[in-house]
């Protein structure tokens, strides 16, 4: 795999700081999560040492409005650690924060312009859920013409669907390369 970092920027979506101040939304994700974890923090630090932007994408709903709340209840709350990017991926100066209020990070949020201006051409998308906020930041990718890539191990499914699920549709519905992101590392290094 070939990847050119000078147009690629890193997409994290939904991997918040928790209620208790260290899970995804408040969760209990059980021994999955920590494998999860430790890949999305591989990606950050591997995208960071090659000086590939990094983006948050995070949920930031507003009490008693937001249409999603009705579906799945109050989680990533504005305003509250549960709204912002989760302490273990170390959130720094020079990343950016998109807040959003719908599964996809491009729907009425600056992402894209910020992506442009960046030159970016290549996402790379790792967060969960993987079949729901994943795969529809995918689609708003795609939809924009940049190509994306997800290191599938670094995603995760906890809310509905399988993670085989979730990948084989970002791979034939979106044109992703699903990677590990043990290859997506060695392309940047």
């Amino acid at each position: 795999m070939t990847i050119d970092q000078s147009t690629t920027a890193l997409l994290v979506v939904d991997i918040l700081q928790g209620a208790d101040g260290d899970t995804v939304y408040g969760n209990d994700l059980a021994p999955a999560e920590e494998h999860y974890r430790a890949h999305a923090k591989q990606v950050v630090d591997a995208c960071r040492a090659a000086k590939v932007p990094v983006l948050f994408a995070c949920d930031a709903h507003l009490p008693s409005i937001d249409h999603e709340l009705a579906l799945w209840g109050e989680h990533g709350m504005a305003d509250t650690p549960g709204a912002e990017p989760a302490a273990f991926l170390e959130p720094r100066e020079g990343d950016y924060v998109i807040r959003k209020r719908r599964y996809d990070a491009f729907f009425d949020t600056s992402l894209d312009i910020t992506l442009r201006e960046l030159g970016v051409r290549t996402v790379v998308i790792i967060g969960c859920d993987t079949n729901i906020c994943v795969r529809h930041t995918a689609a708003g990718a795609y939809y924009r013409c940049y190509d994306v890539v997800v290191p599938a191990d670094a995603t995760y499914t906890f809310l509905y669907g399988t993670q085989d699920e979730g990948e084989q549709y970002l791979e034939r519905i979106y044109d992703a390369r699903v990677v590990s992101s043990d290859e997506l590392c060695a392309a940047l290094a």
